[in-house]
């Protein structure tokens, strides 16, 4: 009987502590696998898969470019969403510093992708996180929230989908990076 409590209990006291333990988390209440969240700029509503398995977080880009910008490399690139919210198409071409580059390695290969800073807000909260960019207009998600971003986000339920509603505006708390963080 011991054999089966022990690991009961220590589960049930890992479960509760690893719910209270972030303060920044916005809530304690669990998120979707999948979910509606707003990309700045634009405040373009759009689906989300989070990704327990991908430890950054993705975005479909299209046309990337890499320049140099007052002695810093920088990432052109074009944004083509659809808006969930009324079904608009959103084109928009960004520019921003590249944060780094990053390498994946998979069954397809291997292959490298700039990564810049964005915001993304998921309930009532704006969260700047890295986004790895590359064409995923073949993919179901234009956006893949990684391990990185879970983390900031909270408690990830894969039972779930569409647990909150992106609710952000201008006095909405902001979760800066760190890149202690990492």
């Amino acid at each position: 009987m011991d054999v089966i409590l022990r690991p009961l209990l220590l589960s049930l006291v890992l479960c509760s502590s690893w719910a209270l333990a972030d303060d920044d988390i916005a809530s304690n209440r669990p998120l979707g696998w999948v979910e509606k969240v707003t990309l700045e700029p634009g405040n373009v509503e759009i689906k989300a898969k989070l990704d327990s398995g991908a430890l950054t977080s993705s975005l479909d880009a299209r046309d990337i470019e890499i320049f140099e910008k007052n002695d810093e490399e920088w990432v052109s690139f074009r944004l083509k969403l659809e808006n969930e919210a009324n079904g608009e198409r959103f084109s928009e071409r960004l520019e921003r510093p590249l944060y780094r580059d990053l390498t994946v390695r998979g069954a397809g290969g291997r292959d490298e992708r700039p990564v810049v800073l964005l915001e993304v807000c998921v309930g009532d909260t704006r969260y700047e996180e890295q986004f790895s960019l590359r064409n995923r207009e073949e993919m179901n998600y234009p956006m893949l929230l990684g391990r990185r971003s879970i983390g900031h986000l909270g408690v990830l339920d894969v039972r779930e989908t569409f647990t909150t509603e992106p609710d952000c505006d201008a006095d909405s708390p902001l979760v800066s990076f760190d890149p202690d963080e990492e």
